[in-house]
């Protein structure tokens, strides 16, 4: 292979390889946050809401709706430690790189 035909291919690999990743840490805070469904709540107390957004595209790629809702999520949680926050419970479903959350307090006796 010739440098050029190598170097194209390495930024073919690497363009094609960039909608795949995940770029959002899940922070040591964010990893006591539980994701939880609405009927998971009964005996927590809600703290907030809030909404989360990450990049759906990268130029004219998608991303996987996999990596987008696992940014989203790991967004939320991430925040919502900083509102006392330990669990989350995502309200409808990702669109466009956006989705909302509700917080809650699930005291654990």
């Amino acid at each position: 292979m010739t440098r050029i035909g190598a170097g194209v291919f390495i930024v073919c690999a690497i363009v094609l390889c960039i909608p795949s990743c995940t770029w959002v840490p899940l922070t040591d805070e964010g990893q006591s946050v539980r994701v939880l469904q609405a009927d998971a709540t009964a005996d927590c107390k809600k703290v907030g809401k809030i909404g989360s957004k990450t990049a759906d595209r990268v130029a004219i790629f998608a991303r996987s709706d996999q990596k987008v809702g696992e940014e989203l999520e790991s967004l939320a949680r991430n925040e919502a430690s900083g509102l006392g926050g330990d669990a989350i419970v995502p309200i409808g479903t990702a669109t466009n790189g956006r989705q909302s959350f509700d917080v809650y307090r699930c005291e654990t006796p």
